[in-house]
């Protein structure tokens, strides 16, 4: 019997050169066999293992904070109103249950896959496979949403020198321009700093996320200046639709709190420095959005931001008069934007290294360089990607495709955590979901509502990458599949004994 897979005493050859379509779906991957693999990376290179909890806790922040508030604030206000904040508090609540469950996860499976790897140990191959291309939608997209979202900031500074980039330069096909250039240039630099190593990337976004953070404490010390409470009144001026219809949308600047578990093969202390990453940055995130939606909504009425896609540096220059103060802010919000792109292209290229490795997608997604210990070929092409991506689509599209997937995928962790508490209920766990099994059932819930919540062209849209993903599978991911192959030795072993 091979590590991690069982046969049993009436296995036929057909059963691993042609498994059936149901069965490789259900074919599971141990955690054992994915530790294994995770050590010697299939001979393709190893990761190395060089973050600290407080590097992990600057991933989790760098790929969160600022997308939602610095990018998305400007069309979910005038969705929910006054009320923004209660957007934000019901999508970090939503965010925290399924933080609690990746937070035990990561501790039980310590490699880069984050929830793609929690499927296929629980799930199988088929559901991790979903889970997979979801993160695909979360990652690589949501990096290119955000990067879109940096040449608002970009024009806002140049307007502060009376210029501003020609609107071909400005924008994508979709949005009046041809190419969004702010956003290519913030892809290729974030690509370009990961290609030379985690621990330099690392130590960049740790300075990035610091001025992110000081930049939004700013913020909100000048919006107190012009605090009105009568901005506040009526507080559902669309009802509570409108407030979880934003929650939908602002659920899209939670997306990037589970960064840290795609460095599970990167961390010094995976088993205990994972999950306490995990739950810092949730709680610091979710206290700074709030803390900046009721400032922003203090200084200004609702309806005004009906019209601002850079919001808050708005708001600084129109309460401060000041071109510096608004030239930094400006400045420093372009800054918090690469971090997240950084960040999240770092996600994405951990989970795509585990895929690869799997075989579920072309192998040279996981080979890993023997001088700076990072997969350089997948993350050129994931880089290549995401730039394509973001100098040519709107951010709306993107931001509201991103959600659903990444809502589903939050899903299945909960019931990862649900099947191995039943399967393997004595292995040891270094964080375990409180208030078992009601919080991951209410994770599990609270997902499904949120996606429920999104408009009906977003579920088109996330049913057509569905089908492009099965297409994919079924004509690479089946055929190739590591698992399939194990499975076949594991056979010819059995008839030689």
């Amino acid at each position: 019997m091979h590590q991690g897979f069982q046969v049993s005493s009436r296995s036929t050859p057909e059963q691993y050169g042609h498994t059936p379509l149901g069965k490789q779906l259900r074919r599971r991957k141990s955690i054992e066999a994915m530790a294994n693999d995770a050590a010697n990376n299939a001979g393709l290179g190893s990761l190395k293992r060089s973050l600290g909890v407080t590097q992990l806790v600057m991933i989790s922040v760098g790929a969160t904070l600022g997308t939602g508030i610095l990018v998305i604030l400007g069309s979910a206000v005038p969705v929910a109103g006054p009320a923004i904040w209660i957007a934000f508090v019901l999508a970090g609540i939503t965010a925290l249950l399924s933080a609690v469950s990746y937070a035990e996860m990561a501790g039980m499976v310590p490699v880069s896959g984050s929830s793609y790897s929690y499927s296929y140990a629980t799930l199988g191959e088929g559901m991790a496979w979903i889970c997979g291309w979801c993160l695909v939608l979360e990652y690589a997209v949501s990096a290119a949403a955000v990067a879109v979202g940096a040449g608002a900031y970009v024009n806002q500074t140049l307007e502060i020198f009376g210029l501003a980039l020609p609107q071909a330069l400005a924008a994508g096909p979709g949005d009046g321009g041809i190419i969004n250039l702010s956003a290519l240039i913030v892809v290729i630099l974030a690509t370009l700093l990961l290609v030379r190593g985690a621990r330099e990337s690392a130590l960049a976004n740790t300075a990035m996320v610091i001025v992110k953070i000081a930049i939004l404490i700013f913020f909100v010390v000048v919006a107190f200046t012009a605090f009105n409470a009568g901005n506040f009144a009526p507080l559902l001026p669309m009802g509570a639709a409108g407030v979880t219809g934003a929650a939908s949308m602002v659920f899209f600047s939670y997306i990037g709190f589970d960064a840290a578990s795609t460095a599970g093969e990167e961390a010094k202390n995976p088993q205990k420095d994972l999950p306490r990453a995990i739950m810092i940055a949730m709680v610091l995130v979710t206290t700074i959005y709030v803390l900046v939606a009721v400032a922003a909504i203090g200084a200004r009425e609702w309806d005004w931001f009906a019209n601002s896609e850079a919001a808050l540096v708005q708001i600084v220059s129109e309460i401060t008069g000041q071109k510096w103060m608004v030239l930094a802010f400006a400045l420093a919000s372009v800054i918090a934007i690469v971090s997240v792109v950084l960040t999240t292209l770092y996600g994405q290229t951990r989970i795509l290294l585990s895929m690869g490795r799997d075989g579920l997608i072309p192998r040279f997604f996981a080979k890993v360089s023997p001088k700076t210990h990072t997969p350089v070929i997948g993350t050129y092409v994931t880089g290549g990607a995401v730039a394509i991506a973001a100098s040519l689509i709107p951010l709306g599209q993107l931001a509201e495709a991103t959600s659903i997937g990444t809502l589903f995928a939050f899903s299945l962790v909960g019931v990862s955590v649900m099947y191995l508490r039943k399967t393997q209920p004595d292995t040891p766990r270094t964080f375990r979901v409180p208030l078992y099994p009601a919080t991951p059932i209410l994770g599990i819930a609270a997902c499904l509502f949120l996606m429920f919540n999104l408009a009906g062209i977003t579920w088109v849209v996330f049913g057509i990458w569905m089908a492009v993903g099965a297409g994919i599978y079924l004509g690479f991911g089946r055929r190739n599949s590591r698992l399939g192959a194990l499975d076949a030795k594991a056979y010819e072993a059995e008839l030689n004994l």
